[in-house]
């Protein structure tokens, strides 16, 4: 096998961790993190972990204490605490290709913190206007949900749009964010 055969079969690690939005695993590897999985029930974790490790090439490791997950680990937290805005993390965007690696690298680039967009306009900066249903498909395939925003981008006729993660998880990102309202209670 060469070398570059060797790399792409390098394994990933993982964990998960409890959050504000349900328990989520992370997944990285020497590139920098790699997946980024809502509602890490046993079910969940053994479908997303296959799935992983037949596009890698190599059967991710459990390993919580990696030094390759530790700052996104710390980077989440303090994003559920209200204390970060933004990631700044080495991602590994092996996984997405073509179209999606555009809209999302323009999504985690061009959409801050407390800002949505519409799917039709991310379509537009991409250089795709009339694609806004593309730009929804490349949501739907985002490895790396809450750190490539997907939450951020809304229908344009204001409604809410669909999540991955199912719409109460939206609703509580954007409300962190402060783009909704709070629920009361």
């Amino acid at each position: 096998m060469n070398a570059t055969a060797q790399d792409r079969r390098t394994a990933a690690v993982w964990t998960v961790v409890e959050s504000d939005i349900g328990p989520l695993l992370l997944a990285a590897t020497g590139e920098g993190l790699v997946t980024v999985g809502f509602h890490a029930t046993e079910a969940v974790r053994e479908k997303t972990l296959d799935r992983l490790g037949s596009r890698l090439g190599a059967e991710p490791v459990h390993a919580p204490d990696s030094p390759l997950l530790a700052e996104a680990i710390r980077r989440l937290g303090e994003y559920f605490a209200g204390e970060r805005h933004d990631f700044e993390l080495p991602l590994d965007w092996s996984l997405v290709t073509g179209f999606n690696r555009q809209v999302l690298r323009e999504l985690a680039t061009g959409v801050p913190y407390g800002a949505v967009v519409g799917y039709g306009d991310l379509a537009r900066r991409v250089g795709s206007p009339g694609a806004a249903q593309a730009v929804g498909l490349a949501m739907g395939a985002n490895p790396l949900p809450v750190v490539v925003p997907c939450h951020r981008v809304v229908e344009s006729d204001g409604g809410i749009g669909g999540f991955g993660g199912g719409l109460e998880t939206k609703r509580q990102l954007l409300a962190l964010e402060g783009v909704l309202p709070q629920p009361l209670f």
